[in-house]
């Protein structure tokens, strides 16, 4: 429960939808469009908030009487308000890690269209930070994507080498299920003919030999990314919880998810928040294989600095597009060196599964899991009622995350089960053509992330980005859902197609319920958090193909604005990902700061005590960051709080 949440029973009661009598309004906003998510009155004239609630919302005349002498007020004019984005899957520390790396995303959110631009994009980084990157020894990128690459491969430990063979290379695929890394990473991380593959992971050969060509796939890659990313110092995860945050608020989001954490997540969030405080709330899931402790003893529905431990995750397999979901039938055309009817593989075995399940269900943990593949959802819905039989049904709120490639049976499965999904539309748009001509083929390409289905059954679903495998883009998000358009502009599953009021509810009202926040968030009603977005037009308003042309131009947390959209920062990209007007990078200027944390000639930090994790087959979309988090929180001054 949010701080405030204690004042909403009280307000529900004192305050009218229309003059709650002798009350003030800090701010009023009026005109424009004004989109509730309230069913019994969608559209309002005018809304007003008085210290971090919302005080009426309505008519005009009625929300005006409201004003007082010291009361500012905003003519909406052409632009539209609707509440505050919910998160409902998200990695917030590993969307600020992206933040401050090399962009090699594809269009339209960077320029990496080929090996030569990914390779020049690095440079190109390394330019702008040279002293740093000099300082700490890593090259690090983040976002390439092998299917919109020409070549449509992974870059090789050679194609990365052409960029440096002294200082190491990292860079992370969009998924956050795989790295590619150059031959000095290798050398620097123990990596060679003789290394054998983890559980859980694969290291990619060069073709007729065991020489690794420098593709690491899911646990293989996490240990190194952690190796590497460890190198910038104890302080770098605060500095990622930071810069995520305020990513995300730029995209409109007042609440965010940190959808796979530890508790060194936990104790990084916490120390940010008393120490520098956060613009949004963030929910944090423990990793129920990991900390199962640390989990029981803190989760909570309250929020301490606007950070609280809201459940636990479970990881059964890994990512659609880069092959290692796992499906209940063979891969479509699957682009690399598989054998005939290759399925993916799970990243745990079924008995971790049911035990998490069950574990949960006993003491009452809201449980999120990420299932990709048809296999493992059929692994999760057989854990569920296993569970259910064993400690009785009740309001968990369990969670499936993702969901790419799902049977329609498998929807009837989870409302019985009262599993609710929180699916990935955005996929349509990202990686719609790859699905339909690699990972599952053009009929069943039509089916992945089935909103329909789960709307023809009444079900509540949430959409989600999963930043960073995408840009917290709240637009993007909202875009893929109504139109579910594909790059080439092909319509993937027109039956799963919703309106935009759907749509919205998806990141706003029906979020906020799966966190158990709906009495505070998620819709614009007396007494309700006043958490809003300004948007640069009605979303329900033209063209519905120019949904993700609308920018957010202010997010506004409990009455105060804590984003308001700058031009000059706008045509520069989303925050820390292109220079500034002094032509430095975000994690230029921490590196400054803190690079002495790396030592004078380079070598390693101490070997991390914590270093088992690493060797765990989970495979999360960005897993390694909640041990890296680990990594670096216990060389600081604050592990083991």
């Amino acid at each position: 429960m949010h701080p405030k949440s204690a004042l909403l029973s009280l307000a529900a009661l004192s305050l009218a939808a229309t003059v709650p009598g002798g009350e003030v309004a800090d701010r009023i906003w009026h005109r424009g469009a004004i989109l509730t998510m309230n069913d019994a009155a969608m559209r309002a004239e005018a809304i007003a908030v008085k210290d971090g609630l919302i005080l009426a919302v309505g008519s005009a005349e009625e929300v005006m009487a409201t004003r007082g002498p010291a009361t500012e007020v905003i003519d909406l004019g052409e632009k539209a308000m609707v509440p505050g984005f919910v998160d409902a899957h998200g990695h917030v520390m590993m969307g600020g890690l992206q933040a401050l790396s090399a962009n090699l995303l594809a269009p339209p959110d960077g320029e990496v269209t080929d090996i030569a631009s990914l390779q020049q994009t690095l440079r190109d980084w390394v330019e702008i930070n040279r002293q740093a990157v000099d300082k700490v020894q890593l090259i690090f990128g983040f976002g390439y994507d092998n299917s919109m690459l020409a070549e449509l491969r992974h870059p090789t430990r050679e194609d990365l080498d052409a960029v440096s063979t002294e200082i190491p290379i990292c860079i992370v695929h969009q998924s956050g299920h795989l790295a590619a890394v150059n031959s000095r990473a290798l050398e620097i991380c123990g990596i060679s003919a003789d290394s054998p593959d983890p559980a859980g992971g694969v290291i990619q050969r060069r073709a007729g030999s065991r020489e690794p060509n420098g593709v690491l796939e899911e646990t293989a890659a996490f240990p190194v990314m952690m190796k590497l990313i460890g190198r910038a110092g104890p302080e770098a995860a605060e500095l990622f919880a930071q810069a995520g945050a305020d990513l995300w608020a730029r995209f409109g989001y007042t609440t965010a998810d940190e959808g796979r954490a530890n508790a060194g997540v936990a104790q990084v969030l916490r120390k940010v928040a008393a120490e520098k405080g956060f613009p949004i709330d963030i929910v944090a899931y423990i990793d129920v294989l990991v900390d199962r402790d640390f989990l029981l003893e803190n989760v909570s529905q309250n929020y301490q600095n606007r950070v609280r431990i809201g459940g636990g995750k479970l990881t059964i397999d890994g990512s659609p597009q880069g092959f290692t979901a796992w499906r209940d039938r063979p891969y479509h055309n699957p682009v690399g060196q598989y054998t005939p009817g290759y399925v993916g593989y799970p990243a745990v075995t079924p008995e971790q599964v049911i035990d998490a399940a069950a574990w949960a269900y006993e003491h009452n943990i809201q449980l999120l899991t990420h299932s990709n593949g048809e296999a493992a959802t059929d692994l999760l819905i057989a854990a569920l009622r296993a569970a259910e039989e064993a400690h009785g049904a009740g309001d968990r709120r369990p969670i499936l995350i993702h969901g790419q490639f799902q049977r329609e049976d498998q929807v009837a499965a989870y409302q019985k089960l009262g599993l609710h999904p929180s699916l990935f539309p955005m996929h349509t748009f990202y990686w719609g053509d790859w699905h339909r001509e690699h990972t599952v083929g053009p009929v069943l390409a039509d089916h992945i992330s089935p909103v329909g289905w789960a709307l023809a059954r009444g079900m509540k679903f949430s959409t989600h980005h999963d930043a960073p495998v995408a840009f917290p883009d709240s637009m993007r998000v909202l875009d893929a859902t109504v139109t579910r358009r594909s790059r080439t502009g092909d319509i993937l599953g027109a039956e799963h197609r919703v309106d935009v009021i759907t749509g919205l509810k998806a990141m706003t009202l029906w979020p906020a319920w799966q966190h158990f926040e709906g009495e505070s968030k998620g819709s614009l009603e007396v007494g309700k958090l006043a958490d809003l977005v300004l948007l640069s037009r009605d979303p329900t308003q033209g063209d519905p193909d120019t949904i993700d042309q609308i920018k957010v131009l202010e997010t506004v947390k409990e009455g105060r604005t804590i984003f308001a959209l700058d031009e000059a920062a706008q045509a520069r990209g989303p925050a820390g990902l292109q220079p500034d007007e002094n032509n430095e990078t975000a994690l230029s200027r921490y590196l400054r700061r803190a690079s002495g944390h790396s030592h004078e000639d380079g070598s390693e930090h101490p070997e991390n005590p914590h270093s088992h994790l690493v060797a765990r087959a989970s495979s999360c979309g960005c897993t390694f960051v909640a041990d890296l988090a680990s990594l670096l929180a216990s060389t600081s001054r604050y592990s083991g709080n």
